[in-house]
């Protein structure tokens, strides 16, 4: 009888810690930065339980800017982010095993914003732009943008910082900035208060990650059956915006905390179209980061942009068929 009371305890003690491992690998901390439709496939995520329908318990975390997602990634106190390039290049340009697995929005979702006054782009030679933070994504896009169309932003006007989307409104209402850069729905509520819609930068098709989900090497090996769950659960989120235009437009609704039809008509049309139906995280996209960096960096000059990317999960996620079933090709 002692010999099968031990076989018991035993037999209870492996349970207990197998179903205790299994339960820490069920679970996710996922983080995201920027109220922004770029972020609008972790919401879908959130909204839908996509995760829990995989056996994955998540706990999705809002932080306010890239370089402090890349602080707790680094830090182990998240699994995985969903944010820039910029944040990509700069954690493993210093050393760490970033990489991204997903890619979401593979190019400047942006329009170029102005006093009414000014009718053409030559015009904003010799005036003043505002951008988030200097050296920040919308910075880059700006001056990417403003190359492509002949314009020198080093020499022939000035960009300052001066924030959030609400605060570049006031600069400019108060003359302070001439021009912006923004995001739909933002871009219809400047033209409410009297600016002008310039230029819209995704018709430029830079290549450029504004967005996608980011982790550690480290984590693939470690956690590789729950990154797939999170790759798949991102495919299907993705899905749901491309092909689902009234349930996308009230998630952006909740987000944003907007109601004007318009803007979210617009949100919905300038990000539906370029979201991937399969998120593979490109090297392109990066190449155009390290090319910007490379002047000011030797580092970026030397960098392979495949290193950044780690296109595995994807791959093995579209293998499956899912996305095919998805999309019903």
């Amino acid at each position: 009888m002692l010999r099968a009371l031990s076989m018991t305890i035993v037999t209870l003690a492996a349970a207990l810690i197998s179903a205790t491992s299994g339960s820490a690998q069920d679970r996710m901390r996922l983080a995201w930065a920027g109220v922004t439709p770029a972020n609008g496939p972790v919401w879908v995520i959130q909204e839908k339980k996509l995760l829990q329908k995989l056996g994955v318990e998540p706990e999705i975390i809002n932080i306010n800017t890239s370089p402090t997602v890349i602080q707790a990634l680094l830090a182990s106190e998240i699994d995985a982010a969903s944010t820039s390039v910029t944040a990509l290049t700069s954690g493993r340009l210093a050393g760490a095993d970033i990489v991204m697995i997903v890619g979401v929005v593979p190019t400047f979702v942006q329009h170029i914003v102005s006093a009414a006054n000014i009718t053409a782009i030559q015009q904003l030679k010799g005036k003043t732009a505002g951008v988030n933070r200097l050296g920040s994504t919308s910075d880059l896009g700006l001056r990417l943008a403003l190359r492509r169309m002949g314009i020198d932003p080093e020499n022939e006007l000035k960009i300052v910082a001066t924030g959030d989307e609400p605060s570049r409104f006031a600069a400019l209402s108060k003359g302070i900035i001439q021009f912006s850069i923004m995001a739909e729905p933002f871009v219809r509520e400047a033209e409410k208060l009297g600016f002008r819609n310039l230029f819209d930068i995704v018709s430029l098709k830079i290549p450029f990650w504004w967005n996608g989900i980011l982790t550690q090497e480290s984590i693939v090996k470690s956690k590789r059956p729950l990154l797939l769950k999170l790759t798949r659960a991102m495919v299907e989120a993705i899905h749901f915006l491309k092909t689902d235009k009234e349930g996308a437009k009230a998630m952006f609704r909740k987000s944003f905390g907007i109601s004007d039809p318009e803007g979210l008509e617009r949100a919905y049309r300038d990000y539906v179209s370029v979201y991937p139906e399969t998120p593979y995280p490109t090297p392109e996209g990066v190449k155009t980061m390290l090319d910007d960096l490379a002047p000011r960096n030797p580092k970026a000059a030397a960098a392979d942009p495949k290193s950044f990317v780690d296109l595995s999960l994807v791959k093995e996620v579209e293998a499956s068929g899912f996305i095919k079933q998805l999309y019903k090709k």
